[in-house]
């Protein structure tokens, strides 16, 4: 699993705050397995059986979501917590 391998840090954040285009990619991978669990759908089939599937598009919603939300992330107050340390 990524996130137990490669873990955000903080140094990541800021530069993918920053725009940084390698730090918003390892947030992207950090964050996949549970982008891929979000976008899981289990659809009732015509026999009554379930089918699951990951939507794609649902996932790239997601993504691009995300992507929107990276650089709004309220470093100042990170910064602050991060100083008390």
């Amino acid at each position: 699993m990524e996130e137990q391998q490669n873990p955000l840090t903080y140094e990541i954040i800021k530069a993918a705050v920053a725009g940084e285009k390698w730090a918003t990619e390892r947030v992207l991978r950090y964050y996949d397995d549970y982008m891929t669990e979000l976008a899981t759908v289990k659809e009732r089939q015509p026999d009554g059986s379930m089918r699951t599937y990951v939507d794609e598009d649902l996932k790239q919603e997601i993504a691009l979501k995300l992507l929107e939300e990276i650089p709004k992330f309220p470093m100042e107050e990170a910064e602050g917590i991060a100083g008390e340390k």
